[in-house]
């Protein structure tokens, strides 16, 4: 099974103070993901999104900082630390609904089969 985030990438116009952390287990939970990150700044909240009906983890999270220095640094520093044995992705939030309208953005793709490249994508 072929998996396809989509990211979007652009300049923040306002100082963000919050990060999206992806390829999480499913059984990360919020004090776990808030043990990584409360090492490297104030943290103001975190979560681990599920899904409504059976609570399973759906493989990603948010986090809020007080600064955004802090977030800057964790993305620099924890990006693909392992988390119970498998790395996590950690990008900026952006939650500006012109940004996601735009069109412009990363595509995350995960689950290819090992012979893919980005030609035959």
């Amino acid at each position: 099974m072929v998996v396809v985030h989509l990211v979007v990438a652009r300049a923040p116009q306002f100082v963000p103070t919050s990060f999206y952390v992806g390829d999480l287990q499913p059984n990360v939970t919020d004090s776990q993901l808030f043990e990584l990150v409360n090492q490297l700044g104030q943290v103001v909240s975190v979560r681990v999104c599920r899904d409504l009906s059976t609570r399973q983890s759906l493989g990603y999270g948010y986090v809020n900082y007080v600064n955004p220095q802090d977030v800057a640094r964790v993305i620099e520093v924890l990006n693909f630390t392992p988390l119970i044995e498998k790395s996590v992705r950690i990008v900026y939030s952006h939650r500006d609904p012109s940004v996601s309208k735009s069109g412009s953005g990363n595509i995350f793709m995960k689950n290819l089969d090992n012979g893919s490249c980005g030609e035959t994508l």
